[in-house]
């Protein structure tokens, strides 16, 4: 393996292992030397790679967490069938693979979200960046579906984007060591029926 593969290989090992920290501990209570410990390295090996804790998320979060977002939030959504059934299908995975995750702690995009918060513009830019592009990929996809005659033509896709972003995340909290399963399927119940009503109206005269 040349240098730079190698290089590359332990970045994206010590970004995996950073992400699984962070999310487990939180960003301010994980510390470089936890980080460190974890993977067996130096201090001069983490400041070789990155300049600073900081430089160290926002990497993640540039590498790892928007690839991560977009594999599952974004991407499934982005087909040309019916939008609504795209969308059902997608949270319903989604939340399943919440289901069978033993070390759940939320949606760690949220949780970074609400760590962040009026405490780092820099790094809270970085993860508003990802929230603007799935409420625009949600907007675009129930737009594609009012044009393909899928959604009736009076819905309010912003506003239908925004509901369904804020549902999933508040879900995704309360699916924590609460009766995951349980929880996830009365959403996912009242999330048809809303979404059904979208679908548009046969008018008979």
């Amino acid at each position: 393996m040349n240098k730079s593969l190698k290089r590359m290989a332990t970045m994206n090992r010590m970004q995996v292992t950073g992400l699984e920290l962070f999310y487990k501990k939180g960003y301010y209570n994980t510390s470089v030397d936890d980080i460190l410990k974890e993977l067996s390295l130096s201090k001069g090996a983490f400041y070789y790679h990155f300049d600073s804790k900081e430089d160290f998320l926002i990497q993640i979060i540039e590498n790892l967490l928007t690839r991560k977002v977009y594999s599952m939030l974004i991407e499934p959504i982005e087909g040309h069938s019916n939008t609504l059934d795209l969308i059902t299908e997608c949270f319903d995975d989604a939340l399943e693979t919440a289901v069978h995750n033993e070390m759940d702690y939320g949606f760690i995009l949220s949780n970074f979200i609400n760590e962040f918060n009026g405490r780092n513009p820099e790094i809270m830019k970085h993860l508003n960046n990802i929230m603007q592009i799935w409420e625009v990929n949600l907007v675009g996809a129930l737009q594609k579906g009012k044009f393909n005659g899928n959604i009736d033509r009076h819905v309010d896709a912003e506003g239908v984007a925004v509901y369904l972003i804020s549902s999933y995340i508040g879900i995704r909290t309360l699916m924590v060591e609460t009766a995951p399963s349980a929880r996830k399927y009365r959403y996912m119940s009242q999330l048809r029926q809303y979404l059904k009503s979208m679908e548009p109206r046969n008018i008979t005269v």
